[in-house]
């Protein structure tokens, strides 16, 4: 479990194809204490196992799904990456709960200054609208961001000074694939709520709005 507060940035020295996944060779900015093979560490948000130790990098692998729903898949060697380390019982929840397993990916529409910050709106696909709302929690490229305001297919967010020194963001321009992971409560909630099915029955999506919660005597 991760925090969506990056630690700092990695960069990719290498990457090496295996089967149908990935090997990155990933190499910190900053010293990792004590790390240990097979702990897991928040690349770009995704949650990957540090397979091995080096002097200075760890290897990671990538599963094919990992590549599929993510933007690992399009890393190259030199490429930056944001980094977090899991969250230890004893350390602050700084972000919000963010689980390292992507979604899917969306892409920056436009960069525009306020001031020192910087708005950020995304274009995302039509399905993740639902556990989107406004001032909720996201995690893009495993960056923990309100949401400033949403709408069908799309959503903003402000990145302060210090997310724009310290993590990718403040080099993604128009255009870049960012990696997403909706908020994890939200779909446990809509999980919950769906109406028990007879037992052998496939279960599908009912909807999850007004009308679900009025039939059902939320409202």
């Amino acid at each position: 479990m991760f925090t969506g507060i990056v630690e700092g940035l990695g960069a990719i020295r290498q990457i090496t194809r295996k089967d149908s996944g990935l090997v990155l060779e990933i190499a910190p900015g900053f010293v990792l204490d004590d790390p240990e093979e097979g702990e897991s560490i928040a690349v770009n948000g995704a949650c990957l196992t540090a397979a091995s130790i080096l002097s200075g990098s760890f290897k990671a692998d990538v599963s094919p799904e990992t590549i599929s729903r993510s933007n690992l898949g399009d890393l190259k060697a030199g490429d930056v990456v944001n980094l977090e380390r899991a969250l230890r019982l004893s350390g602050r929840l700084g972000g919000h709960l963010v689980s390292g397993h992507i979604d899917g990916v969306g892409r920056i529409l436009e960069k525009r200054p306020l001031g020192r910050f910087v708005l950020i709106s995304v274009a995302v696909p039509l399905d993740f609208d639902r556990y989107i709302i406004e001032k909720g929690s996201i995690a893009l490229d495993g960056v923990s961001l309100t949401v400033n305001s949403c709408g069908p297919g799309r959503l903003s967010v402000s990145m302060i000074p210090h997310t724009a020194d310290i993590t990718t963001l403040g080099r993604r321009k128009a255009g870049d694939k960012v990696n997403i992971e909706l908020d994890l409560i939200g779909k446990y909630i809509e999980k919950l709520l769906r109406p028990k099915r007879p037992e052998g029955e496939a279960e599908k999506d009912d909807g999850f709005d007004r009308a679900f919660l009025a039939r059902h005597g939320f409202i």
